[in-house]
């Protein structure tokens, strides 16, 4: 063999459903495990902390999407097309070269949150508070920034089991540091109390990196030493300016959604005090819906992330090969597993939002705002996925486009309905509901463009029986079970029997068959082996 002839690597490669199951499985349980903190912080420091601490993070989210943006998409694209090249010096120059310029970034973001902490607390948050927990979050750029290209990096080499372990370990790390700094630092005030809560967030991150980068090491013991390898092979010419066509308009539309975020955060505020409202409750009801409601809402987005995630790779390779049945095949099983898997949520959120609201933090007051969302949750569930699919068929400003129109629909609305006494912090979740409508409608119509795709209605229309016959079930077993002085086990009770319904009624319109099941891994095997022929794309 040639001595300057690198040796091929086996790559622990998984198939598209196996790589959206791990990253399922981790979501599942780091939306669990991530319910502890958001369960315990209102207990320990109240809604009113927790506003406090929701009102920094929209500008933290602004500047990691300054920093990283598409980065991790455009790795992930760029290392899967290498992969599938079997060119392993240009995955090596992607990850060396988004290193050095993430890593850059982020060190001078770093400095200009320090810097300008003191004005932007003072002069644009309408809560000076807020300081303690800007001033947290700086040194979390960093972390991120790095932790964000490794992750791209093994989603490129479709090897999901890094990015699933290290983000439970970060699930797990943060949960520790986030009660037990709040805890501490509570005697000191609220607002030390919700910065102890970001230091906890920057420690789990930290602790998500080092998981990431022990296991970057660990590859690279196995594959013989490929970065001195990739010094002997020159990297395909135009890789850098590949790497920032895909970057910067995916950046261009995630600040779209992220300075959405933050003026809605600085919005809502401001309107909510043109109400009327006091500050201190104004907080209140900000730190409810987006720290309390919100993740309650999203719950399902473990799923939806993990597809979204996976679908990336595998329709670039697909796109790649010109397989448009593929890409279509991806489709139906992204949209009606995003669909399936986020309706039983959508229904207990909406007929048991009293007992839930109650269960988690112990205030049923927050629950009408729950009641409202719910209906419209399929929505979200299934943008991301769609978002995705524009982004990897390198159409990222059609996806732009889209989310600019629903920020800018949302922005306004928010202004124009809370500012009103009557609508309060309620006019902020119709503006949600409209955009999220507007969005999915928006992105929805651009794939089925681009694709000559067409959603299958029928399917639609069968899920939304089994919603209602899901509905139906839980209202009445909720009512009529004889638990009544147990509103825990009542609770339960009819949340069980209103799944087992639901399970049943979308088996029967065949929306899930045997055959998903048997292309489960693990519990795949419980049902029989596939009879389906072995594809690497599967």
């Amino acid at each position: 063999m040639n001595k300057l002839t690198p040796k091929k690597v086996t790559s622990k490669k998984q198939t598209f459903i196996q790589g959206t199951m791990i990253l399922l499985a981790a979501g599942i349980i780091n939306r669990i495990l991530g319910f502890i903190p958001r369960i315990a912080l209102p207990r320990i420091i109240g809604a009113e902390g927790v506003g406090i601490y929701q009102l920094g993070y929209p500008f933290f989210l602004v500047l990691v999407t300054l920093i990283t943006g598409g980065i991790p998409l455009a790795v992930a694209k760029l290392v899967s097309e290498a992969e599938t090249e079997n060119k392993p010096q240009n995955s090596r120059y992607v990850l060396r070269t988004s290193l050095m310029l993430t890593v850059g970034l982020g060190i001078v973001f770093m400095a200009l949150s320090l810097w300008f902490a003191p004005w932007v607390t003072r002069r644009i948050l309408t809560d000076s508070r807020v300081y303690y927990t800007f001033v947290s979050m700086a040194p979390m750029l960093v972390i991120v920034a790095i932790s964000s290209v490794y992750r791209g990096y093994f989603q490129g080499k479709q090897n999901m089991i890094p990015s699933a372990t290290s983000s439970i370990i970060e699930t797990i790390a943060r949960i520790v540091f986030t009660l037990w700094f709040s805890y501490l630092l509570l005697p000191k005030g609220i607002a030390y109390a919700a910065a102890g809560a970001m230091l906890g967030v920057m420690a789990g991150e930290f602790f998500g990196l080092l998981s990431l980068y022990w296991q970057f090491r660990k590859e690279r013991q196995h594959t013989d030493s490929p970065l001195n390898a990739s010094r002997q092979e020159t990297p395909t010419r135009g890789l850098f300016p590949r790497l920032m066509g895909i970057t910067v308009p995916v950046t261009a539309g995630r600040l779209v959604g992220s300075f959405s975020y933050l003026f809605e955060s600085i919005i809502t505020a401001q309107s909510l005090a043109i109400a009327g409202i006091v500050t201190s409750v104004a907080t209140a009801q900000y730190g409810a819906l987006q720290g309390m409601i919100i993740p309650v809402l999203l719950l399902p987005g473990a799923l939806t992330s993990s597809l979204a995630v996976s679908l990336v790779p595998s329709l670039s390779e697909a796109a790649a090969r010109k397989d448009r049945l593929t890409i279509h095949k991806r489709l139906n099983q992204t949209v009606r597993l995003a669909l399936v898997t986020g309706a039983p949520f959508a229904v207990i959120m909406y007929v048991l939002a009293e007992p839930l609201c109650r269960l988690l933090y112990n205030n049923a007051d927050i629950s009408g705002m729950l009641r409202m969302l719910a209906p419209f949750a399929l929505f979200l569930y299934v943008q991301a996925p769609l978002q995705a699919t524009l982004q990897a068929l390198d159409r990222p400003g059609r996806a732009l486009f889209n989310t600019l129109v629903g920020a800018v629909i949302k922005l306004f609305l928010i202004w124009y309905l809370s500012s009103q006494p009557q609508y309060g912090i309620y006019g902020a979740i119709i503006a949600i509901i409209i955009n999220s409508i507007v969005v999915t409608f928006l992105h929805g119509y651009s794939v089925s463009r681009l694709l000559a795709y067409r959603f299958k209605l029928l399917d639609m229309l069968k899920l939304v029986a089994a919603m209602v016959i899901m509905a139906a079930i839980t209202t009445y077993s909720y009512r009529h079970l004889p638990f009544e002085s147990t509103y825990v086990v009542q609770f339960l009770a009819a949340l069980l029997i209103g799944l087992a319904g639901f399970l049943f009624a979308v088996f029967s319109a065949k929306l899930v068959s045997g055959r998903d099941l048997k292309r489960m891994p693990v519990i795949g095997k419980w049902f029989g082996s596939s009879q389906e022929p072995k594809n690497p794309a599967a």
